[in-house]
């Protein structure tokens, strides 16, 4: 019987912080996109579909005026 005198704060305890340790993922988001990460693990990095952000992928150097001077 003395040892309901342990395990019952200890209980509270443990529920207590399952309780923080869910308020605080539904606060920080991470609950927020469940679906994303089950798709991006079937999608191929070769597929040229996905963007890439290779250095050769970037815009060319210099203003869109000094291209348009360029094409003339």
């Amino acid at each position: 019987m003395k040892i309901l005198y342990l395990l019952i704060p200890l209980g509270f305890m443990v529920m207590g912080i399952a309780l923080w340790a869910i308020i605080w993922a539904v606060k920080n988001g991470q609950f927020e996109d469940l679906e994303g990460p089950a798709h991006r693990i079937l999608m191929d990095d070769d597929d040229p579909m996905v963007p890439s952000f290779n250095k050769s992928a970037e815009k060319p150097q210099g203003t869109d005026s000094d291209l348009n001077n360029k094409s003339e």
